[in-house]
Parts: C-alpha cells; structure tokens; sequence
C-alpha cells in the first residue's frame, strides 16, 4: 500500500457536512427571488417578509451551528438574528448582497450567543452534555459509528477549540463558500488579514484533525 502523504487542509477537508445539510453548504448564492422580496418587504409588505425569513433561515442557522457548536445555542443565535434582520431590513441599503448582510448578522449573533454563554454557570450535566463523541487524538471505547457522524464530532470539537476570530472565515468561507472580498465585508477586515486568518485556521485545524484521522 502506498504511503501517505502528509495531510493538507482544503474545505472539504476541515467542513464536513451539517445535520440537515447533505452537501456541506449553506446555500449563499441568493438569487433574483430574495432581491425582490427585500424590496417589497421593505415597503411593507409582511408575506414577503415572512418569505425572505424563510428563504434564509437554513443558512444563517449553518453559520450560527458551526460558530456555536450546538444545535440549542444555534437556534438561539438564529432567533435573534432573524430578530436583528427584521429590524434592521429598513436601514439595509442594497450596497452589498441580501445574503452577504445576513452573514454579518449571523455572525455576530453568534458571537454574542458565546459571550452570554461564557458568562452561565455551568453544572456537571451540562459540560457531559457538550462532551465531543470522539476525543480528538484519542482512542474510542464508545460503539463504532458511521464514518461521517464520527468525522462531523471530530470537526465540531475542533472548530470550538479554534479561537473565533479564525473560525468565523474558515466557516464563512468552506462552509459558506464565500469569496475574500465577501468575507472581508462581512467581518470588516481586510482581505489580506481575511486570507491570513483562514490560513492559520485552517492550518491548526489540520494539526487537531491529524490524530483522529490517523486512528481511523
């Protein structure tokens, strides 16, 4: 058997699929449907609002899980996202996509869904709650698992013990597929550092993921 070579980082490699989300994407790409509808939303019209919800709840709920690392947080952060956007929508001029302006949105929703949890008291049954499946690098003594829940546990764990500042655009860029420019927009920083960050992020995800892989 020939041997390996050593392990590279690429999107498909450091985001797997989500629950929900067979390919892995959040779906972005928001067409001519959704620029309609915020124009008639922002005249006031309440079924294209609930539309426009709708259409992006899948999306923003993608970033806010993979920030979050749990589904109950997540649907915290994506409630009041989709709070933020309703309020916001009157002041959302069209300069950049609908799509790019809800990323932000979901961003710093789930920032601030991490800050208030940081600032919890925490019991036993909680922190057992949160326990990865796999510990990254370690054997299992739990029953075999399909291959892909195995490797989703094993991402999840390792995103959240990525800072955020560099999990934010590896999320928003393999998950989301956004480009530079768009990440740079939605996390108002430079491209360069934008670039940098995925990177490094993506680097020190390779170095968490190496172990497992190495195990299965």
């Amino acid at each position: 058997m020939p041997e390996k070579g050593p392990f590279r980082p690429g999107p498909l490699d450091t985001l797997g699929p989500i629950e929900g989300d067979p390919d892995g994407t959040a779906q972005d790409q928001a067409g001519p449907e959704d620029e309609a509808l915020v124009v008639k939303a922002r005249n006031g019209d309440r079924e294209s609002l609930e539309s426009l919800l709708r259409n992006n709840y899948d999306r923003v709920f993608a970033v806010c899980r993979r920030l979050t690392g749990n589904d109950a947080d997540a649907a915290d952060a994506t409630q009041e996202a989709m709070i933020a956007v309703v309020r916001g929508l009157p002041r959302f001029d069209g300069r950049s996509r609908f799509a790019t302006w809800a990323y932000r949105i979901a961003v710093n929703s789930s920032i601030d869904e991490l800050r208030r949890r940081s600032r919890r008291p925490t019991t036993d049954l909680d922190e057992l709650s949160e326990t990865p499946i796999r510990v990254l690098g370690t054997g299992s003594s739990r029953p075999a698992e399909p291959e892909g829940v195995a490797d989703r546990a094993d991402i999840d764990a390792a995103l959240m013990r990525l800072p955020v500042e560099f999990r934010a655009p590896v999320v928003l860029r393999d998950l989301c597929g956004l480009d530079y420019a768009e990440i740079a927009e939605v996390l108002d920083l430079p491209a360069g550092t934008v670039r940098s960050r995925i990177a490094r992020g993506r680097s020190s995800l390779a170095a968490m993921l190496a172990p497992a892989r190495s195990d299965s």
